[in-house]
């Protein structure tokens, strides 16, 4: 076999792969846009401020800390829905439920609710902080889920470079393997035995 015929597949070869690369890249672009699209404009509809600092003064230090930096801003984004999830409503949730979780209470509020001589006041109470955590818990989990999203579109969007690069990359080694497919016409390659 000729070393230019070599050359020329292994080149024409690059350039499918690229070509696989760049239509996975658009592909994954137009995806990371979507996604990131469709996160902002839902958390937008919804009009959340993230808290200032008035509003979270008293959290544990860790949460005020993962709040700041969003302080005072519109919520239109994974990073921020995620902060106000886990370190805004959880650390609420964990001090009006004294750490138990929402199962827990529910858990405690039948088993009371089932009692003939419950306390009405206290079963009240704990009706409403469980109501009260139902709440919490399903907005942390949709908060969460754009958060997930949005993560995704990242990495989405850092395989779209990454394609794109990839691409690139083969193209070039394409165009250098039919230069050098010009140059080493006549040559043979040498057989091994």
């Amino acid at each position: 076999m000729k070393r230019s015929a070599l050359d020329r597949l292994v080149a024409w070869v690059g350039f499918a792969l690229a070509a696989v690369l760049l239509t996975a890249g658009v592909l994954l672009a137009v995806a990371s846009s979507f996604v990131n699209g469709q996160v902002a404009e839902q958390l937008s509809a919804q009009r959340v401020t993230m808290p200032t600092a008035a509003a979270y003064g008293t959290l544990p230090a860790a949460d005020q800390a993962a709040l700041a930096p969003y302080a005072g801003q519109e919520m239109t984004n994974g990073n921020q829905a995620k902060a106000f999830a886990d370190h805004y409503i959880q650390a609420h949730l964990n001090a009006m439920g004294g750490g138990r979780t929402y199962e827990e209470v529910s858990g405690e509020y039948l088993k009371l609710s089932k009692d003939p001589n419950a306390n009405q006041t206290e079963l009240k109470a704990l009706g409403d902080l469980r109501q009260t955590m139902f709440m919490g818990d399903t907005l942390r989990s949709m908060l969460l889920t754009a958060y997930a999203f949005s993560t995704m579109g990242m990495i989405a969007g850092i395989a779209a470079i990454a394609s794109f690069v990839g691409a690139v990359v083969l193209a070039i080694l394409g165009f250098l393997g039919l230069h050098h497919a010009k140059h080493a016409q006549g040559e043979v390659l040498a057989k091994t035995e």
